[in-house]
Formats: structure tokens, C-alpha cells, sequence
């Protein structure tokens, strides 16, 4: 993985994992809520993993929050 794409996946993994503990449901029940496996959660969690978009959709689903994408530009004055 790219270097960019490492830090994403880890911080997209970390929502996920906040999200769910907040919730407080188990990767299992997060698993079977968006049609995928408990390992697969752990490795997206651990940010093992880059997403596709409808993946992204199905795990905001499974943890009754909206998906939200956004671009920040680079330019810190901008």
C-alpha cells in the first residue's frame, strides 16, 4: 500500500472501531450486520484493508451512521 493509503486505512479503521464500541457490539455482530466475516472486521479495523465505496456504505449501515466523503484541499490558506 501506498504511504497515503496506509494512513487512510488505519484512520478509517479506527472510526469503524469507535463507532462500534460506542455502540457496543462485537466485530462479530458488525460481521454479520454488513454481510462479511469477524477476521474481515479485525483486518479492516487494523487498517489491513482499502475499502471500495459500496464496502464503506455497507459498514456505515451496519453502524447507523451516515457515510460522508469530502475533499480537503492541501493548501492550508486556501
Amino acid at each position: 500500500m501506498h504511504e497515503a493509503s496506509t494512513a487512510l486505512a488505519r484512520e478509517l479503521g479506527r472510526l469503524v472501531r469507535d463507532r462500534r464500541i460506542d455502540l457496543g457490539l462485537s466485530q462479530a455482530e458488525v460481521a454479520e450486520r454488513c454481510g462479511m466475516k469477524q477476521p474481515q472486521i479485525s483486518r479492516f479495523e487494523a487498517g489491513g484493508t482499502i475499502p471500495t465505496l459500496p464496502l464503506l456504505g455497507r459498514l456505515a449501515d451496519a453502524l447507523g451512521a451516515d457515510l460522508t466523503i469530502s475533499l480537503t484541499s492541501h493548501d492550508k490558506a486556501a
